[in-house]
């Protein structure tokens, strides 16, 4: 496995008062696995991946990543765990848009010291940017835009991707284009996929899909299917 998640619990200080956001999340993600993590707003999905991350520590529980336990680990490592092991695809594009698309891409890599321009360039052109490489942000499609976060991504070959609605701002068609092109790639890559959405349609194309309701793992059994990528 490359992420066993066991008993994760999280819980915010309002006002005085502990407010429970994850109680007992437990789930699994296989090495090149994909896993759809769904639920209504506020059931604390984008939670689960802030603490996989890094980004927020756990009130309980323990997250393994590769045999290794990060959950609470120091900043400095979760950093470093960030720019070599997982790598993080927003809603939100967060593209620099001072960089061009081409150093957009390669940032992340270059930041982790693993840029390998040869499957730098395969990525881009595997997702569809090879026109596009001189551009900046601003002059892209929101289509294009999550094309170059994905691809910034890919670039710095992570063994675990964490994708919160990353189709979330796209069109029904477009979204479909850009989830295709992101699953290719991270088979090619070898790389595991978590996943968030509110889309059925998105989730059905994953290999598992488990739900959150109030913090708790529920359908943690759903049927695995094979990922159709045409």
């Amino acid at each position: 496995m490359v992420l066993k998640v066991s008993h994760l619990a999280k819980e915010y200080e309002t006002g005085g008062i502990s407010v429970p956001v994850l109680r007992d999340v437990s789930f699994e993600v296989p090495r090149a696995g994909t896993l759809a993590l769904e639920g209504e707003s506020g059931s604390g999905k984008s939670t689960v991946l802030h603490l996989i991350a890094g980004l927020d520590v756990p009130t309980g529980g323990s997250i393994m990543l590769n045999g290794q336990e990060v959950a609470g680990l120091p900043d400095a490592k979760t950093a470093h765990l960030r720019r070599t092991t997982v790598g993080i695809i927003f809603q939100q594009f967060n593209l620099i848009p001072s960089l061009s698309v081409a150093a957009n891409i390669t940032f992340h890599a270059r930041l982790g010291e693993r840029y390998d321009p040869d499957w730098a360039q395969h990525v881009t052109e595997q997702i569809g940017l090879g026109d596009h490489m001189a551009k900046y942000p601003e002059a892209l499609s929101g289509g294009q835009q999550q094309r170059v976060a994905i691809a910034r991504t890919l670039a710095a070959r992570p063994g675990l991707i964490l994708a919160d609605e990353p189709t979330g701002n796209l069109d029904e068609d477009t979204a479909d284009t850009v989830l295709n092109l992101m699953l290719q790639s991270a088979a090619e890559a070898g790389a595991a996929v978590l996943m968030v959405t509110h889309s059925p349609r998105q989730a059905a194309r994953m290999g598992r899909r488990i739900r959150l309701s109030h913090g708790v793992v529920q359908d943690a059994d759903a049927p695995m299917r094979p990922v159709a990528v045409p």
